[in-house]
């Protein structure tokens, strides 16, 4: 692809060389299911076979689960062959999908790429698993996940490292790196991932695919490993899939509470078919922190896109601008208040780390944690000693502020377009140059608002650029709604083939 000025819309970018089944939605793929133009057992091997032309180059996949699909596929097709009326068949009967390790999947290790917990094995299915197998999806298997879930590479000492589809000297992002990876070769149709601060929707940005953090609270975390803080919704769990029109339905399998994750109490609102674009209220923020050029100039498309179709675009009073672009302050200043166990604590089963010591054995490869995770335990190290500051006082009352003006604009039908990243899929490394980027999605897990990200095309090297729609804790319903209007605008997934240009 020669080079160019800003990015390709995905409308003009080339689809790759793939079965037609490795690129159509998941609502299509129902559709053909039904239809009986399509079999659950040849969709499911279709998908088995990318797996193995595509995984030993990425190392998305780390288990797999191919006989015990290969027999539900069989099952699902004896159900869509009956009699049974095609409206009471289970929502995703037949539809092969991946989970991230940190959810439980019975009878497969639960580590969360930490060694500390390598022998450790799900008893049961974590209650989304089990919501969605119940609801008919097939899991081909478990896909990998940065050491602690921590950090935008999806690397650790356990499964090693995630490529990205597009071009494997580029990370995948984290830490549902090894889902946006694998949705985006099209291995899978769909992937569940989590997200604590921007790890659904840094590698769907990354990789070129639909990713939804929910509002906090929505989905349970029941069998989620590592656990969330008690008492917050800063993390929470989302889908990670091909097309806009594909998260409704994943939602309305998977929200609601469990009874056994207290955090969880809200249910799904309205529906994004009932939203109308020309009612909604945009404020674009282009520079949440040193952006690149090619992601303000999405952010400015999508803009114009959505005013072309009616939205009505204003602007954001500067002082909301200064609070989301100190937005990691604030993030960092609410997680470090509420956490009951330290990242380093959970990264060493307790028992503590001598970064010190760690980095003399990095030469000779007999260190037990990667690099990434000892910046971090450093940086969570500082954050905590500043924990009674003045300074993370401040931070916390400014994220107040920040939540109570957002609550008042946006209200209903107001949405924030921004960059989920300050650019397209760094180099493998480069991003431990620029950690306090997350903010461009961090600031959102610390407010609980719901927050949609869209591919709109590729960049001049060939690179996934996407935006994030934001809403008002409660609107995940309108930031889907939008998303859907910038796809319909720019364009719809693009299945990638991993490369090394």
């Amino acid at each position: 692809m020669t080079a160019r000025p800003g990015f390709l819309p995905l409308h003009a970018t080339p689809q790759a060389d793939v079965p037609d089944v490795l690129t159509l939605p998941l609502v299509e793929l129902q559709r053909r299911l039904r239809q009986r133009e399509l079999t659950a057992v040849e969709l499911v091997e279709t998908h088995i076979r990318r797996v193995g032309a595509v995984n030993t180059q990425l190392n998305a996949l780390i288990s797999d689960r191919f006989p015990a699909a290969r027999k539900e596929a069989a099952e699902a097709d004896v159900l869509l062959r009956s009699d049974t009326d095609r409206e009471k068949l289970p929502p995703l009967l037949g539809i092969p999908c991946t989970v991230k390790e940190f959810f439980a999947l019975t009878g497969y290790r639960q580590t969360g790429g930490m060694l500390a917990y390598r022998e450790q094995v799900a008893t049961q299915d974590a209650t989304l698993v089990e919501r969605l197998r119940t609801a008919g999806a097939i899991v081909l298997g478990q896909t990998n996940v940065p050491e602690g879930g921590m950090w935008m590479e999806t690397w650790n000492r356990l499964y090693g490292r995630t490529q990205n589809p597009w071009n494997l000297r580029h990370t995948c992002g984290g830490s549902s790196g090894g889902e946006g990876a694998m949705v985006s070769a099209g291995a899978s149709v769909f992937g569940l991932g989590s997200d604590i601060g921007g790890s659904v929707r840094i590698p769907a940005a990354f990789c070129g695919t639909v990713g939804h953090k929910p509002t906090g609270g929505l989905l349970p975390l029941t069998g989620h490993f590592p656990g969330a803080i008690p008492g917050t919704q800063f993390l929470c769990a989302g889908p990670l899939c091909r097309a806009v029109g594909d998260v409704w339905p994943l939602l309305q399998v998977m929200a609601g509470p469990d009874g056994k994750d207290a955090d969880c109490q809200r249910s799904l609102q309205g529906h994004p078919s009932k939203i109308a674009i020309d009612r909604v209220r945009v404020f674009a923020v282009a520079k949440p922190a040193p952006t690149r050029a090619v992601m303000r100039e999405a952010v400015g498309a999508a803009t114009e896109a959505l005013a072309s179709r009616g939205a009505q675009v204003q602007e954001l009073d500067s002082r909301i601008v200064e609070l989301l672009q100190a937005g990691m302050f604030l993030w960092s200043a609410a997680v470090t208040g509420r956490a009951q166990t330290s990242y380093e604590e959970i990264l060493s089963g307790g028992k503590g780390i001598s970064i010190a010591q760690e980095l003399l054995a990095f030469p000779l490869r007999k260190n037990r944690y990667i690099v990434p995770s000892l910046a971090t335990v450093a940086l969570e190290r500082l954050t905590q000693r500043m924990q009674g500051s003045a300074r993370m006082q401040t931070h916390r009352e400014q994220l107040a502020v920040l939540q109570a003006s957002l609550d008042a604009l946006l209200g209903e039908d107001g949405v924030l377009i921004t960059p989920p990243y300050t650019r397209p899929a760094p180099l493998h490394y480069e991003t431990a140059l620029t950690p306090l980027h997350i903010r461009c999605t961090a600031i959102y897990n610390a407010l609980g608002y719901p927050a949609t990200v869209v591919p709109v095309g590729l960049s001049a090297s060939g690179l996934p650029v996407c935006v994030q729609v934001v809403g008002r804790m409660g609107s995940d319903a309108l930031t889907v709604a939008v998303a859907g209007a910038l796809e319909a605008h720019f364009g719809t997934f693009r299945a990638s083939q991993p490369q090394h240009s």
